[in-house]
Order: C-alpha cells, then sequence, then structure tokens
C-alpha cells in the first residue's frame, strides 16, 4: 500500500531577498533542495516591512527572515507556524521568548558563515596594518613619497584576542595558525576546557585580553549581557598599537567612544561591519578616519556564504516537515512541549509518537 500524499508544508521567505522586479537578489537560496519534496510550497512576502506584522504570517509553517524583525506582535496570530528561521546566525532582531511562548521555533543557520566571516576578519587584519587604505590614495593622488611615513606591520608575533569563541571565532583562530602569531586569547564565560585545549586558546578575563592582544575581534552575539561591553574603560585598556574589529552586532560597541578613540589615536585603528543604527544611509561619521575601514554589513558576503547559508535554513525547514528535528535551534525546549509537538504533527501529519 502506498504512503498518503504529505499535507502542503507551506514556507515562506521575506519580501527583502527579492528585488523590485521579483527577482532573487542573490545567487543560490539553497531552494533546490526542496525539488523533491512535492508537498513543499515556497512564496515569498508580498512587501518588505522593518517588522513582520501577523498577516504576513497567515497560513504558514515556516518563514525564512533575512532582515525584519520578529516580535511578540508578530506571532499574535500563528496558529500554524511552527518556525522562524533567521537567515544568518544573529538573533538579536527575533524575540526569543515570544517565541517559545507561541510554540514556534526560533532557528538560525549555524555553522554557515564561520568561513567567510573569519577569512574576511583576517583580510581586515592584514588591511589594517599594512594600511591598504592609505597607500591606495597616496596612488591615487600622486602622494608616492609620502609611503615612508605609512610603514606597516605583520602579523607575525602578534596576539590575538578574540571575544566570543563560537563557530566563527574558532574558524578564525584556526585559519590564523599560519601566520606565526602568539597564542591566540579568548574571552567567553561560556566556553570548556575541552574547547580550549582543542583550540590552543588561553582563555582570560576581559581586561586581560584587552590590554594584551594586538587585535580584539569581537564574534559574540548581541545581548542584555553584551550590550555596550566595549566602552571607554574598554578602549583604554586597549595598547596604542592593537585594533578593534567588529564583525558581530553594532551595539556591542560604543560608537562614540570608539570615534573619540580612534580621532585620538588611543588605539591604531579599527574596522567595522556593525552598526548601533543600520541601514547607515547618510555619509556615517567614521569617514572622517583614516585609521578605519567600514562595510555595509555585508564583508563577508559571497556567493558561497549565502548559498551555504540559504541550504543550511532550508535543510532545516525540510528536516521539520519531515518529523526531524532540525540543527540550530534556540529553544530547542519546546520539542518536549506537547503543545508544540500537538501543532507539529498536525501540520506535518506524522503521528506524534513517529516525530524526532
Amino acid at each position: 500500500m502506498s504512503n498518503p500524499p504529505r499535507p502542503p508544508f507551506r514556507i515562506a521567505q521575506t519580501a527583502d531577498f527579492y528585488d523590485d522586479a521579483g527577482e532573487p537578489k542573490f545567487a543560490d537560496l539553497g531552494l533546490g533542495l526542496f525539488s523533491d519534496h512535492n508537498n513543499i510550497q515556497v512564496s515569498k512576502f508580498a512587501e518588505h516591512r522593518p517588522e513582520i506584522t501577523p498577516d504576513q504570517l497567515a497560513n504558514c509553517n515556516g518563514v525564512i527572515v533575512l532582515s525584519p524583525s520578529v516580535t511578540a506582535n508578530s506571532l499574535a496570530d500563528c496558529e500554524d507556524l511552527l518556525a522562524i528561521g533567521r537567515f544568518g546566525v544573529g538573533y538579536d532582531s527575533v524575540d526569543i521568548d515570544a517565541c517559545t511562548e507561541n510554540n514556534v521555533l526560533a532557528m538560525i543557520t549555524a555553522g554557515a558563515v564561520d568561513r567567510p566571516v573569519a577569512e574576511a576578519t583576517i583580510g581586515w587584519m592584514i588591511a589594517l596594518t599594512h594600511h591598504m587604505l592609505v597607500k591606495d590614495r597616496l596612488v591615487r593622488t600622486g602622494q608616492w613619497n609620502d609611503r615612508t611615513q605609512f610603514m606597516g606591520c605583520e602579523l607575525r608575533d602578534r596576539t590575538l584576542g578574540v571575544i566570543g569563541l563560537g563557530g566563527i571565532g574558532r574558524t578564525l583562530v584556526s585559519l590564523l595558525q599560519g601566520f606565526g602569531m602568539q597564542q591566540p586569547i579568548v574571552f567567553d564565560p561560556f566556553v570548556h576546557a575541552e574547547l580550549l585545549e582543542e583550540h590552543g586558546v588561553r582563555s582570560v578575563e576581559l581586561d586581560e585580553l584587552l590590554s594584551t592582544a594586538d587585535f580584539v575581534s569581537i564574534h559574540c552575539p548581541l545581548t542584555e549581557q553584551t550590550k555596550g561591553l566595549i566602552g571607554a574603560a574598554e578602549l583604554q585598556q586597549m595598547k596604542r598599537d592593537a585594533y578593534l574589529l567588529n564583525t558581530a552586532r553594532g551595539g556591542i560597541v560604543d560608537e562614540d567612544a570608539l570615534f573619540d578613540a580612534l580621532k585620538n589615536h588611543r588605539i591604531a585603528g579599527a574596522a567595522l561591519d556593525c552598526f548601533e543604527e543600520e541601514p547607515v544611509t547618510t555619509p556615517h561619521r567614521f569617514r572622517e578616519l583614516d585609521n578605519v575601514i567600514l562595510a555595509p554589513h555585508s564583508i563577508a558576503w559571497t556567493d558561497e556564504l549565502f548559498r551555504d547559508i540559504g541550504r543550511t535554513a532550508c535543510q532545516s525547514m525540510l528536516d521539520l516537515s519531515l518529523g526531524n528535528r532540525p540543527c540550530g535551534v534556540l529553544n530547542p525546549v519546546l520539542f518536549e512541549r506537547e503543545e508544540f509537538r500537538t501543532k507539529w504533527s498536525r501540520v506535518t501529519g506524522i503521528a506524534q509518537e513517529d516525530l524526532g
């Protein structure tokens, strides 16, 4: 006897994945994973809204979210919604508590961004220490003979300080092994001794990291605990020839304090991919400074990045539709909750005892 047809599993993407003509902005969003699963129906939101509204979630079983925020109000009427999938690893734009309260899984694409963000961070480290932007400008403006004023330094014998030893931090440490640097140091209250030993890093308190590291690279999420983690006092602890790199979230660093530290050369320089207020649609005040490199929260954007994030996000939705536990779930407590399992069973047509 053949198996009964699976009920439709409806997945929506937020509208910002597409341009004004309705065409995908990115080469590969991973949707090919659904080609052999006829029950999966993919659609996109009709319009972009900074905050997802309840009507956009009507009839959705899963939503893959690029930039809009997900709030308690977003989830006011989500009877059939099983999961919110963030396209990336940052989740400060998603109200996790509200998801849990409404029996909605909150998911990130864990692991998919590790390599490109780590690689971009190394590129920035080299660009900063070799004054690449300044030297480019010397040629463009005919100031060739000023080159002796901009002597650089190598990564060799320098110390990397990592704030947050998650997947990106660990990949960064691994990729830098061939540069002859000193043993990396890390500040992460949640890191285990076995992980430190495995990756050859030394755990220190934040004060020691700031005063020791030649590069302070931020790779932690934005939470209540990390908001404003790097302020004036912390920047004052850094060495004058040290660099700050932030590819995480803008709110972790006090921008006023950083601008002042850079303008007065209390640290050597910085590279910023994220800002307290985004998007930045007017010229930012950091443009005045020669010792900072800026990017519009996209320094790690590559075709490979979006391919891998897309496939990871789609695989999580596919797993959920098949009754399997997806990876990257931020509120796994729901898997043990009767209300969620009842909804999961109803939406997928899979008996509760067969769910993951």
